[in-house]
């Protein structure tokens, strides 16, 4: 009997190993289809929308993600299941890509109001997806053994970035095709609403197993513990510092492609040559990144993130004035730091967070940082005011900041 039960456990495990796997790759093709700083920066500049506006676009996505975690954590702290809060978050996530959809098929003839609409329809998703995040790591850490991480997140990355690459591709043909704007962004959020809708449904049918039972929270009670639990531990804080200054340093991602379509004088077509490089590079770059976490831990990975993440900006203030081909580096850097970023990111907090405190430690980092990641929104100000130089010049600094200072951080290798 113990023989069969311990078959059966390695059954379910290797089954949420697939599911979660599969669930990555979906994903991966919707955010291929969605990325907020090509694909949403190039509609809304072709709404006549102001930097500010733009900027704001990935912030929602980032940002809004993360900012309602803390309250999150307070209230499935006594769950011991946590996926059907997942579930359910998951289909208002549906329904609001459904409603990113009919706003740009039904409202062209009125373009303020169309972005509007889909910026609505975005905050909903983002505090949706903000919502199904939580439940989403506390599962993965309950059914993935700590010592499957790193080649649990390098597959589902790996392949992930192969079908994103091909996401890319279809949107390239998309923009080049002959369907008028704003149909051909249409067909592209239709294609990321099929993707992420069968990838939520992948992830829901993963068997959770019970936490032990905790004592209920609350939002208050969750906030109090913010400042005695960054006092007590000086590793979480040390954490919270990089990820702060690499949040601000993103302030000039979503402008990468503006500033190539609105200064640099480059086709829309091109935003999915853009797509292509940023998805095609991810597949190499996880490779080296996983290696690199099994030899040498996290700390290394973020390290070496932030240096490559500094190059994007420093290669767009250099090489704007040479072919168009060169200005491709900016993509290869931004997703060879990206993909480190959500390696070495992941599995940092996951080492860090104790299992009684595991959803306060998630809740309170991603509630912080969420705030941060509405800098692009200053980075679009600054580039109303300075240009979009200034944004880029701001943005090394940080980053070359956030390199130093992660020096700091807890070696876990």
């Amino acid at each position: 009997m113990h023989a069969w039960r311990q078959r059966r456990a390695s059954e379910w495990a290797d089954r949420n190993y697939r599911f979660g796997v599969l669930n990555g790759w979906l994903v991966f093709i919707g955010d291929g289809f969605l990325n907020a700083s090509v694909v949403l920066a190039g509609f809304a500049s072709r709404l006549g929308a102001s930097n500010a506006v733009i900027g704001l676009l990935p912030a929602i996505q980032a940002g809004g993600w993360m900012l309602p975690q803390i309250l999150v954590a307070a209230r499935i702290r006594q769950h011991p299941y946590k996926l059907p809060v997942y579930r359910s978050a998951a289909t208002i996530r549906v329904i609001s890509y459904l409603w990113m959809i009919a706003s740009s098929a039904l409202l062209i003839d009125y373009p303020g109001v169309l972005l509007t609409s889909f910026i609505l329809g975005m905050v909903i998703n983002a505090l949706a997806s903000g919502v199904s995040g939580l439940p989403f790591l506390e599962v993965v850490s309950k059914t993935i053994p700590s010592e499957r991480r790193t080649a649990f997140f390098g597959v589902r990355n790996l392949v992930g970035g192969i079908l994103a690459f091909l996401a890319g591709l279809a949107v390239r043909e998309i923009l080049a095709s002959p369907i008028p704007f704003p149909y051909n962004y249409t067909v592209i959020f239709t294609l990321a609403t099929v993707a992420f809708t069968l990838g939520y449904g992948v992830f829901g049918r993963i068997q959770e197993p019970p936490d032990p039972p905790q004592p209920p929270s609350n939002l208050r009670a969750e906030l109090r513990a913010i400042p005695l639990t960054l006092r007590e531990d000086r590793d979480f804080r040390a954490f919270l510092s990089v990820r702060l200054l690499l949040a601000f340093a993103s302030l000039s991602e979503p402008f990468y492609a503006v500033f190539a379509l609105r200064e640099l004088g480059m086709p829309t077509s091109m935003l999915g040559v853009f797509l292509m490089v940023l998805a095609g590079t991810a597949p190499l770059s996880n490779i080296v990144w996983t290696r690199l976490a099994q030899g040498h831990g996290s700390r290394r990975i973020i390290r070496a993130s932030a240096a490559c993440a500094l190059l994007a900006p420093l290669l767009a203030l250099t090489l704007s004035s040479w072919w168009p081909g060169a200005y491709l580096l900016v993509f290869v850097a931004t997703s060879v730091a990206a993909q480190g970023f959500n390696l070495g990111h992941t599995n940092h907090l996951l080492n860090l967070a104790p299992p009684h405190a595991r959803g306060r430690y998630i809740g309170t980092l991603n509630t912080i940082v969420g705030v941060a990641l509405f800098a692009p929104v200053l980075g679009g100000l600054l580039a109303d005011t300075l240009g979009y130089r200034a944004v880029f010049a701001v943005s090394i600094t940080l980053y070359a900041l956030a390199w130093w200072w992660s020096n700091r951080l807890r070696r876990d290798a």
